[in-house]
């Protein structure tokens, strides 16, 4: 009798340790990490791709790989009309027919096949280049503070609004900021020289829109879009 308990105790050891064995060799499964960015460089003008027409040209998307991960998602957005589309691959470099004499902001997502994670570069603007365009707009303003839908819980009676302009020519001489209650809202200042405004006047409970055009040398411009926040 004791022999018989004394087996069943060793095998019931053996089995915990071939179950402890198979839990410490089983491999983490890992989030991809975010790609670093190559080329079209960030806030450049693009002239290294190859012209299909007068209107497009074939450009060649870089970046570096990341870790743990299967494919790619590269998300273009047109600044000109505001239409975004994604491309997919496993490769580093991708090859995407894009209008010219036209701003482009981009990212790639990294995606797995085994988890669901994901994770996205920075974000780049660029313009590609046009046959015979000597001075090219400004980027639309990036936005900061505060960002679209964004409830600001506030007991004073003053913030700042806070953006990033860029421009390929270097020639931008101010901002027109529009801000108000309505969804076209009036210019609240003109020619504004930084990315920074302060002492805006709001009140409590009361939604604000906004938007930044930025100015150059050369009489161009751009919009930053609507943007919309709201006191609490």
């Amino acid at each position: 009798m004791k022999n018989k308990i004394f087996i069943i105790c060793l095998y019931m050891m053996l089995i915990g340790c071939s179950n402890s064995g198979d839990d410490n060799d089983t491999e983490p499964v890992l989030n991809p990490t975010a790609v670093t960015l190559v080329f079209p460089y960030e806030d450049s003008l693009c002239n290294e791709g190859t012209n299909v027409t007068e209107t497009e040209s074939t450009v060649l998307f870089e970046w570096q790989p990341s870790d743990h991960t299967d494919t790619y998602a590269l998300q273009l957005k047109n600044l000109s009309s505001g239409i975004t589309t994604s491309h997919d691959t496993s490769n580093t470099e991708l090859a995407i027919v894009i209008s010219r004499a036209t701003p482009y902001e981009w990212y790639v997502i990294s995606q797995s096949n085994t988890v669901g994670e994901t994770a996205q570069s920075q974000t780049w603007k660029f313009y590609n280049a046009g046959e015979g365009v000597q001075t090219y707009a400004p980027f639309p303003a990036e936005i900061i503070y505060p960002l679209m839908a964004q409830i600001i819980s506030t007991t004073e009676s003053q913030i700042y609004l806070k953006w990033k302009g860029t421009d390929v020519d270097d020639d931008i001489i101010g901002y027109d900021v529009y801000f108000g209650t309505t969804e076209q809202p009036d210019i609240f200042v003109s020619g504004h020289d930084s990315g920074i405004l302060n002492d805006v006047p709001v009140a409590t409970n009361t939604i604000y829109y906004w938007k930044v055009v930025t100015k150059d040398s050369e009489g161009n411009s751009s919009d930053s879009g609507l943007f919309q926040f709201k006191i609490e």
